[in-house]
């Protein structure tokens, strides 16, 4: 927290040359990824539209702190804006852990259809509401998330007793323990070098991250276990959004909605070329027998149910008529 304050007063030091708002966005992406891309673009669309009212300030790669340091600071109003997973924001409010249950998404189209959903509304408010007010302003894709190694994997019996770095969320163990890995929270930051000094034997996140981090240079293969889709939440702290008048809010909100579909598509686009990049690149792709890994996974959705809430569950596996994932 030291580090936030720092630059906080940092930033509230600046020249003032008119009565702007001045905005703190922190996030732990690299400056290459689309979102980071994106964030920049949507504070210069909010200082135009605003007429200059409104002026963001965008803290990439932990700057302002990890990720669940970020959520504390945005909960304490320290930070104004985040990007944070929904496994963090379910901390808060449980039922957004829906999003990452391991294979709960039977692909890309299923994701889409919860991003436009009623049931994705219904959960912004509740985390709203968990939150005192705390709002859910945009959505991202963030990829479909696979496995690296250094060896290859392409079953069930090439993930037994893999240590295997994930974020530190509960919900992440799930994938790893249903398939007999070891799962090893270690900080989002800290992935290359714990992967280079083989604190871990692998780790797992959708390509455009593992490019964007570098983390195959560090790891010889990857392997397309597809085993969850991500979501990237933006959030606007109720302390800031309660100050905003409501033809603001209106443009803070239609901006990063705009931001979050930008995101998406970019995301969407980069990791469908990625395989061959990293094959031009020497980094062996390895096919993976994803039905075993599905089936002895989904035995560990039944004790979220009740946590995510079983109408919320059941409307998900409705979106997609198609999708034979869900427990019933």
């Amino acid at each position: 927290m030291k580090k936030v304050f720092f630059v906080l007063l940092t930033v509230l030091c600046m020249p003032v040359v008119n009565a702007s708002e001045r905005l703190l966005w922190g996030h732990v992406y690299e400056t290459s990824e689309p979102l980071h891309k994106w964030a920049v673009w949507a504070a210069e669309q909010i200082k135009i539209k605003s007429e200059g009212r409104i002026e963001i300030d965008i803290f990439p790669i932990s700057i302002l702190g990890k990720e669940a340091e970020l959520n504390e600071s945005l909960s304490l109003g320290v930070v104004d804006i985040i990007y944070t997973g929904t496994s963090f924001a379910a901390q808060l409010s449980p039922s957004l852990a829906i999003a990452d249950l391991p294979y709960v998404f039977d692909g890309y189209s299923h994701w889409q259809a919860f991003n436009q959903s009623d049931l994705l509304v219904n959960l912004a408010n509740n985390y709203a509401s968990a939150t005192n007010g705390n709002q859910i302003l945009g959505n991202s894709y963030y990829g479909q998330r696979h496995v690296t190694s250094n060896k290859p994997i392409v079953d069930l019996a090439g993930m037994q007793n893999l240590k295997i770095r994930v974020p530190n969320a509960s919900i992440f163990k799930e994938f790893p323990l249903a398939v007999g890995a070891n799962p090893t929270p270690i900080a989002f930051s800290e992935v290359y070098m714990a992967l280079q000094q083989g604190v871990v034997d692998a780790q797992e996140n959708p390509l455009p991250t593992i490019k964007a981090k570098k983390l195959f240079e560090v790891q010889k293969h990857i392997n397309l276990t597809g085993h969850l889709m991500g979501s990237i939440l933006t959030i606007v702290s109720s302390y800031r959004w309660n100050k905003l008048p409501e033809q603001d809010k209106k443009i803070v909100q239609a901006v990063l909605q705009q931001a979050a579909e930008k995101v998406s598509e970019e995301t969407r686009n980069n990791e469908l070329a990625l395989i061959n990049w990293f094959q031009q690149n020497g980094i062996s792709v390895n096919q993976v027998d994803t039905q075993s890994l599905r089936q002895a996974t989904l035995k560990r959705h039944a004790p979220y149910i009740t946590k995510v809430g079983r109408e919320n569950y059941q409307q998900l596996i409705a979106l997609n008529p198609e999708n034979n994932a869900g427990v019933k």
